[in-house]
């Protein structure tokens, strides 16, 4: 009998089988690679970009009291700082992005008078000569555009002191140098210090 008779006979694969199953697996590979680059490109879209003044948080403790603050670090970059990208005599959010917040477990005094437990935003009026602090009880603010001066809940001066020598802090930088129950929040930038007693109790 002949393969051509012979239903069960196995037909070889001729040429225009061949081509069309090559041109069949260079398609679906395209396909498959054309899915992982959108997918790649999908996940680079989602992906989180840096902040130019990134975020930052400084803790002290003093037996059972906790002191955070959290802020963000603009940079200088060959700006003049203060009287000019941070003008003297406004509101400013003491940092960048959102205002900085300070949270403490337990009633703490500041510049010698207390403030109770929980988390405050804390404003700064900027001068050549002094430093208005402001400890105001609304959180979660963007920048000083909101900020209500009726929900201060504490308001006092301290003088500016320029860092000696040559050293300059290229972002707003916050510390806090601390001595058993007694600290100082330092804020600096440039060459300016700012320097604010704290007294755990």
């Amino acid at each position: 009998m002949r393969n051509n008779d012979n239903p069960w006979a196995k037909r070889l694969p001729s040429a225009v089988d061949m081509k069309i199953s090559k041109d069949r697996s260079i398609k679906q590979s395209m396909l498959l690679v054309t899915m992982v680059l959108i997918g790649f490109s999908a996940a680079a879209q989602d992906a989180i970009i840096p902040r130019p003044s990134p975020l930052a948080i400084v803790t002290a403790r003093y037996k059972d009291s906790y002191l955070r603050i959290t802020y963000s670090q603009p940079h200088k970059k060959g700006r003049e700082i203060f009287g000019e990208l941070v003008p003297y005599g406004k509101v400013w959010r003491t940092g960048a992005n959102e205002a900085t917040e300070i949270t403490i477990t337990k009633a703490i005094q500041i510049n010698g008078t207390l403030l109770k437990a929980g988390t405050y935003s804390l404003f700064t009026i900027p001068n050549k000569e002094d430093w208005t602090i402001i400890i105001n009880q609304d959180v979660g603010l963007w920048g000083a555009y909101n900020y209500n001066e009726a929900q201060d809940v504490m308001r006092f001066k301290v003088p500016v002191t320029k860092i000696p020598g040559e050293v300059i802090f290229e972002p707003f930088t916050i510390q806090i140098d601390q001595r058993n129950e007694v600290a100082n929040l330092l804020m600096l930038w440039d060459k300016t210090r700012i320097s604010i007693p704290i007294k755990f109790i």
